[in-house]
């Protein structure tokens, strides 16, 4: 394996965090409100400040562009992570159906909860549930006989994930308009309903995740290249698997529960830096935190100014946007006879 040079870790993480700190500042600036860039950088440095631009900078700014960075950023790791568990460069945190228990739980409450007693707060919590249980039920069904074997998990994931939709329908279909208009913006990726009481906790989940992550980054490396031989490199590897899934599931469960469904994220960012960085998760894996979050953050900001006086889900422009971003690199590095 070569030796990463810390340099070389200094450099891109400065570069990446320079522009996860443009983006944050794009998205505090821009928007369909009038406020000014100066006014929104004065706002962050003067507790003073008050009147409409504070208000919305501080109380709905603010805590969106937050939230959106860290969800980029767990949704990005956890692509990385998937990857290198399954060996298959088309996977993502949708893959294994853990968002897709994320979204199960979700829409249950926004389609059944007005019946239940329970309000738009519940819907968080029941959305990390059910990244849990759908987790478990992963462990349970593709964890026979004690291993975890890629294609199972793919398999099993790719099964739940049915039913999991066929359960999201049947439950739109009882819910009325305006229960099918949330239902809508969840499953296709909606920060608008960002509330700064969910930093917190998605931080936490996020840190302990990441965490959980990093001492792995070698042996993600070595599982990459198979079972069998990360086992013969010294890689415990069944223990390796169940930590990094859970590592994964609480960050993706996090995610999930604060903006619904975001596609593109976890398979288009860890791709574009694998094609300029290699695949060294040393590098991989801080590296996708940093851009991850700037993509969303960016994303969010253009789902928010691109069409006066409406909002696009951001979703949708994560999909549009990162599309066709994926298809450049790729031919760059084709060109360049990098890949085949």
């Amino acid at each position: 394996m070569k030796v990463l040079r810390p340099a070389r870790l200094v450099a891109v993480s400065a570069a990446l965090a320079a522009l996860l700190a443009a983006s944050i500042a794009a998205g505090l600036a821009w928007g369909p409100s009038a406020v000014s860039p100066r006014e929104a950088f004065g706002v962050l440095f003067d507790r003073d400040a008050a009147g409409p631009a504070a208000d919305i900078v501080r109380r709905i700014r603010l805590p969106r562009v937050a939230i959106g960075a860290l969800v980029g950023a767990a949704l990005s790791v956890a692509g990385v992570v998937f990857q290198a568990l399954l060996r298959n460069p088309l996977a993502d945190p949708f893959v294994l159906g853990i968002s897709g228990g994320a979204a199960l739980g979700g829409v249950a409450v926004l389609s059944l909860g007005a019946s239940l007693g329970l309000g738009a707060g519940a819907v968080p919590i029941a959305a990390f549930a059910g990244a849990i249980a759908a987790t478990a039920l992963l462990f349970t069904a593709a964890g026979a006989r004690g291993r975890l074997v890629a294609t199972t998990l793919l398999l099993t994931g790719v099964v739940f994930n049915a039913f999991a939709s066929a359960a999201i329908v049947f439950l739109a279909s009882l819910g009325g308009m305006a229960e099918g208009t949330s239902i809508f913006l969840w499953l296709i990726g909606n920060l608008g309903a960002a509330r700064a009481e969910l930093l917190a906790p998605l931080a936490g989940l996020f840190a302990l995740g990441l965490a959980c992550a990093l001492p792995y980054a070698r042996a993600l490396d070595l599982l990459a290249l198979g079972d069998e031989t990360a086992s013969h490199l010294g890689v415990a590897v069944e223990r390796a698997k169940r930590l990094l899934l859970l590592a994964t599931a609480l960050m993706v469960g996090a995610a999930v529960s604060v903006s619904g469904l975001i596609g593109f994220v976890g398979l288009i960012v860890p791709h574009a830096l694998r094609l300029v960085l290699g695949p060294d998760h040393r590098l991989l894996l801080p590296a996708s935190a940093l851009a991850g979050a700037a993509f969303l953050v960016l994303c969010d900001t253009a789902a928010r100014s691109v069409l006066p006086g409406r909002e696009l889900p951001v979703g949708a422009i994560t999909a549009l946007a990162g599309g066709p971003l994926f298809l450049l690199l790729l031919r760059r590095q084709q060109r360049r006879g990098l890949v085949a």
